[in-house]
């Protein structure tokens, strides 16, 4: 099986970024590849999202999930609700093992499976093997610092690294200002 990853957005003056580490990890013991690229920019660069989980589902729901952007012309709430809908409820969908981050200019989403379509109350939402440790330290640098969205995820997902063993410094942030 392979494990493990983390995957942080955060939003902060007028720019949101989405990082990802680049560490995958085969049967909890082996890396097998240091620098994976789980962060994508989609509907012509207007929406960054990331995944944590399996590559190929993800790529699956990636490609889905740009069908429904331009399908409702860029709204990104409504394309990740008619995506998890589907998700949950297609057949083969439903099999896949992964969630997504997905962000705009104007809004931060968490999407699963089981029909989560959640839009956090902080601006700030992480996903992952070391999603809750990213998640803890950008939650610390919000409150205690003045870092750029981009910087800021760079430096939550540092301290991630240094906590998870399925995290590394590997790091590929995209940002929407």
């Amino acid at each position: 099986m392979f494990k493990g990853t983390t995957v942080l957005a955060v939003r902060t003056k007028n720019q949101v970024a989405i990082a990802g580490d680049g560490q995958v990890t085969f049967n909890e013991s082996t890396i097998m590849k240091h620098k994976a690229k789980k962060i994508r920019r989609l509907h012509d660069g207007s929406v960054i999202a990331g995944f944590a989980g399996s590559v190929a589902d993800a790529v699956t729901l990636f490609e889905k999930f740009e069908d429904r952007l331009e399908q409702y012309h860029g709204n990104l709430t409504r394309a990740a609700v008619e995506l998890t809908k589907e998700w949950r409820t297609d057949r083969m969908l439903r099999r896949l093992e992964s969630m997504l981050i997905v962000a705009d200019q104007d809004t931060l989403l968490v999407l699963s499976g089981s029909g989560e379509v959640i839009e956090p109350d902080v601006p700030a939402a992480a996903i992952g093997s070391g999603g809750s440790y990213a998640l803890a330290a950008a939650k610390a640098l919000l409150k205690h610092t003045d870092l750029e969205a981009d910087t800021l995820v760079k430096e939550a997902l540092c301290i991630a690294a240094s906590l998870c063993i399925y995290t590394n410094e590997e790091i590929t942030i995209e940002s929407i200002k």
